[in-house]
């Protein structure tokens, strides 16, 4: 695997928590690109941009809070699943209280993780690497 063309798509809603993900991200794999959105629906946009590149590069990983306004993680999972242009990248899903319900659903339509979001930054690291088999 070419490591300086690792890239991962992130939707969160909240600027801070998008900010530290990045960090954390980088921190434990320097090479990662990370793009990012401030909610599911720019997502899409930056998705459906990339998929009609000539030769994209491959994106190996999307990380997607489930909650978010406009179009809410598990809204913009459904249409990444629904595309058959996207639907092998794999999606982690993170939120701030794992209901099991919730984690069902997600599972159900195509995530790969579902991890509640971290409270400390060292959790945060662990999270960072518990996403290294989809890199």
């Amino acid at each position: 695997m070419d490591y300086a063309k690792t890239v991962i798509y992130m939707a969160d809603d909240d600027a801070d928590d998008r900010y530290f993900m990045r960090q954390s991200l980088q921190e434990v794999y320097p090479w990662v690109t990370v793009v990012e959105a401030q909610d599911g629906s720019e997502l899409l946009t930056l998705l459906d941009t990339w998929s009609q590149q000539p030769a994209p590069q491959p994106v190996h990983l999307i990380l997607l809070d489930v909650n978010m306004p406009k179009v809410n993680g598990l809204e913009a999972l459904r249409a990444i699943k629904a595309n058959p242009l996207l639907r092998h990248i794999p999606a982690v899903m993170l939120s701030t209280s794992v209901e099991p319900a919730q984690m069902a659903t997600a599972y159900q339509n195509g995530a790969s993780m579902c991890l509640e979001k971290p409270h400390t930054y060292a959790h945060l690291n662990q999270i960072s690497r518990s996403v290294s088999g989809f890199l």
